[in-house]
C-alpha cells in the first residue's frame, strides 16, 4: 500500500458521478454513480483499513441514500471549506489520499500534497488538478476512476 493512507476522501458530484445534476420542478431528482466505484470503496479500500470520507459541497439525500448503501459513515455535505473539514478528520495529512475533479478541490489537493498526502483525479478532471496530481485515472468521473485509484492505493 502507499504511504500509511488510512483515509480515502472523495469528492462526489465529477468523481464519483459524471458531474451531471438532474433536476427537476423540486430539486436534484437523480445522480449516476458507478457499482465498481462501490464495490472498489467497500470491497477494496475497507478492508484493507482505508477509511472512506466523503466532502462535497452539495446537500443531496442521493448521497447519504449512496452512501448507506455502501457503508461509508464518514459524509460530509454541504462543506464550504475543504480543507478545515480534513483538518477535523487529522492532523496528520500524510494518511490521506484524496481524489476530487475540479478547482474546489485545488487547495485540498495542494495542501495534501505537499504534507505528504496523495492524490488523484478522474481521466476528466479540470487541468489545474491535473498539473498536481500523483495519479490521474484512465477513467472519467463516475466511470470507475475512483475503483483505478483505490486499485493504485493498494497495490
Amino acid at each position: 500500500m502507499k504511504n500509511n493512507i488510512k483515509y480515502l476522501v472523495m469528492d462526489v458530484d465529477g468523481t464519483l458521478t459524471d458531474g451531471k445534476i438532474y433536476m427537476g420542478n423540486d430539486g436534484e431528482v437523480m445522480k449516476a454513480f458507478n457499482i465498481k466505484d462501490g464495490c472498489g470503496i467497500h470491497d477494496i479500500a475497507v478492508p484493507n483499513h482505508i477509511i472512506p470520507v466523503i466532502i462535497t459541497g452539495r446537500r443531496s439525500d442521493i448521497v447519504t441514500n449512496r452512501c448507506k448503501e455502501i457503508d461509508i459513515d464518514e459524509v460530509y455535505q454541504g462543506v464550504t471549506n475543504k480543507i478545515e473539514k480534513l483538518c477535523e478528520i487529522t492532523k496528520d495529512f500524510s494518511e490521506i489520499a484524496y481524489i476530487g475533479d475540479d478547482i474546489n478541490d485545488l487547495s485540498c489537493m495542494c495542501m495534501l500534497k505537499k504534507d505528504g498526502g496523495i492524490v488523484g483525479c478522474p481521466a476528466d478532471a479540470a487541468n489545474q488538478i491535473k498539473d498536481v496530481a500523483d495519479f490521474i485515472s484512465t477513467k472519467n468521473g463516475g466511470d470507475g476512476a475512483v475503483r483505478e485509484f483505490i486499485e493504485w492505493l493498494i497495490e
